[in-house]
């Protein structure tokens, strides 16, 4: 059973203070087995949920994580391998709240499964539209940082980590892509079913379900299966996007350690979106997206499969830990690809913060700010003064080393710190010292990167 990066919480804590009306520190699931059959037209869902965890202190009712548009039709409990009477269940304000005819022990095993139907939508909040969104003709799921609930029942909090089966079932002319590995692909009667497996560790914000008249085709990859999912009118143009994913892929591998995951997918979505978005061993791109500037777009978001799914931040408040590095392995594309350093983009970005207003920690920049541009500029010039201080053999040993040992796993902030301090030790240098006043200050340090 998975326990990577579980932290006890007191009862009375949110998990996440970020997140304060998401999850629950009762409970830890190690696996979501979800079964979907979906109508793309009227988009109409029916789910089938089994959730297996464990139960970490004696709870009188389990509660999960599920959107009002969803209503749930039934609910049955295993605990430690028994049938365990559900006496009640109830659905309001977004969790669902189950409670069994006795109390569940600490350390208890269980087993919930859900029937659920309804026509899911992204919900709006401080980040946007968020979650199951329907798009001209197919669906894109999003979910960071709370859509999960928005299509199955769930624990929604990053450092929950669990293993995924998805299996959904659609019309015939739509291909459907999740996370993972397609085990399976069955056509019956009209309407297609499509299995796939991800076996690694993954927060629920993380799970996807893309949609689309789309084709599938292998791209290269020397060392990392990779593919490309997209309408057929864009295969041409994303393709053109994707030229140099797979240098990017062995750069990285070089640079970050082996890559997490046993494939690697990008989709193309036949509509505009704001922004490219990740999930576990996949990313999605608007047709939007394919122009001149989509290699730092694609190295941003391959990036992210090492920091961010392999490596998640155990609260959201670290979020640079997965901006910040995304943000500067675009640097590190970019010196590859035009063997330029990186210290007048340095300089620029420098500028820039210095001209915004001076109210941001980076280490906790408040909910409202997690996804401001200056978490990702201030976290890629904090890991560059960091790789200035001793050069590239330390800075890289040290990025390896934290996407080994925190690997399919969560970390924090004092974690990169502490194990920043071990590995800088034998050049003499203090990574807290030198850090601190970039992650927790408000004011942007002085410092110059240019001679």
């Amino acid at each position: 059973m998975w326990q990577t990066g579980h932290q006890h919480q007191h009862r009375n804590q949110p998990p996440d203070p970020y997140t304060p009306t998401s999850g629950s520190p009762d409970l830890s699931v190690n696996e979501y087995d979800l079964t979907l059959d979906y109508d793309v037209g009227p988009n109409r869902l029916k789910g089938q949920a089994s959730l297996t965890g464990t139960v970490r202190t004696g709870v009188e009712q389990l509660i999960l994580d599920l959107d009002r548009q969803l209503r749930v039709d039934e609910v049955l409990l295993w605990s430690d391998g028994s049938p365990a009477a559900v006496r009640s269940f109830r659905h309001r304000r977004g969790k669902l709240e189950v409670t069994p005819n006795r109390v569940l022990d600490a350390g208890a095993a269980f087993r919930l499964s859900i029937r659920y139907r309804g026509r899911p939508r992204a919900g709006n909040g401080l980040w946007g539209d968020i979650g199951w969104e329907e798009l001209t003709d197919g669906v894109l799921v999003a979910g960071q940082p709370t859509g999960a609930p928005s299509w199955f029942p769930c624990n929604d909090v990053p450092a929950d980590k669990a293993s995924y089966r998805l299996s959904v079932t659609v019309e015939s002319g739509y291909r459907v892509t999740c996370n993972g590995r397609l085990v399976s692909r069955e056509d019956r009667g009209g309407r297609e079913t499509w299995v796939y497996e991800q076996p690694e560790p993954m927060s629920t914000y993380l799970a996807t379900v893309q949609i689309g008249r789309y084709e599938y085709l292998d791209l290269p990859g020397d060392t990392v299966p990779q593919s490309l999912v997209s309408p057929p009118s864009l295969v041409s143009r994303a393709q053109s996007a994707l030229t140099r994913q797979d240098a990017m892929m062995n750069l990285f591998t070089d640079r970050f350690g082996p890559y997490p995951f046993g494939r690697y997918t990008v989709v193309v979505a036949d509509d505009g979106l704001e922004i490219p978005l990740e999930a576990q061993s996949l990313s999605v791109f608007g047709r939007n997206h394919l122009g001149s500037g989509a290699a730092s777009l694609v190295a941003h978001e391959l990036a992210h499969q090492w920091f961010g799914n392999s490596v998640t931040a155990a609260n959201w408040r670290d979020i640079w830990l997965h901006e910040g590095f995304a943000t500067y392995a675009e640097w590190i594309w970019a010196e590859a690809a035009d063997g330029a350093g990186s210290d007048a983009r340095a300089e620029e970005d420098l500028a820039w913060l210095q001209q915004q207003r001076q109210d941001l920690q980076l280490a906790d920049p408040g909910p409202e700010s997690m996804f401001d541009e200056r978490v990702y500029r201030r976290g890629a010039l904090a890991l560059h003064v960091l790789r200035r201080s001793a050069g590239d053999g330390a800075f890289f040993g040290l990025l390896q080393e934290w996407t080994q040992k925190y690997r399919h796993s969560c970390a924090g902030t004092r974690d990169f710190l502490d194990l920043a301090d071990k590995v800088y030790a034998a050049a003499g240098i203090s990574v807290s010292g030198l850090l601190e006043p970039w992650l927790f200050e408000s004011a942007v340090p002085a410092v110059r990167f240019s001679a």
